[in-house]
């Protein structure tokens, strides 16, 4: 296949079909494959062969449920700016690999700009997020310093990408 234009972007290897499957899956990700036939016009066979080859490239990288934070008691919703001190390449590891151990932490960016790393961080209330940042992200050694920002309200939270 060759490139293909959407939304003027170039996307490689994908064909219109490609791209209407990538999105119903978006959508919903529990569609089975006759669902997904009946909405891009083709028998199973081909679909199936499709979604398999989208997941070997990588196009698709892995399917997820999206639970209830508010209704698992997670709800209270911290982005947490990071400095490291000092900053080189070996403790920015060390981090990255302290935070893959860190469940509240559900996110995690390098950025750029005064903060080296912005944290997406799930917990109970404030106080349990109080005691988290005294007792687990205190703790790192390479913590410069941080800066919270308090989530007051989701005004939009969309799953994956636009195609």
């Amino acid at each position: 296949m060759e490139s293909k234009k959407t939304n003027d972007r170039i996307i490689e290897n994908l064909d219109p079909v490609d791209i209407a499957l990538l999105r119903a899956l978006q959508q919903d990700a529990r569609l089975t494959t006759k669902e997904l036939a009946q909405r891009v016009n083709l028998s199973s066979t081909p679909v199936y062969e499709r979604v398999r080859r989208l997941e070997r490239e990588g196009y698709i990288k892995r399917y997820v449920t999206v639970l209830d934070a508010e209704k698992l008691h997670q709800g209270f919703v911290v982005f947490c700016s990071v400095k490291l001190s000092p900053i080189n390449k070996k403790v920015a590891e060390e981090f990255r690999e302290a935070i893959f151990d860190i469940p509240e932490v559900t996110e995690c960016y390098n950025i750029s700009g005064h903060y080296d790393y912005l944290l997406k961080v799930h917990s109970p209330s404030m106080k349990y997020y109080q005691e988290f940042v005294l007792n687990v992200l205190g703790q790192l050694p390479m913590l410069g310093s941080l800066e919270s920002t308090f989530v007051m309200e989701e005004v939009k939270h969309q799953f994956g990408v636009v195609i």
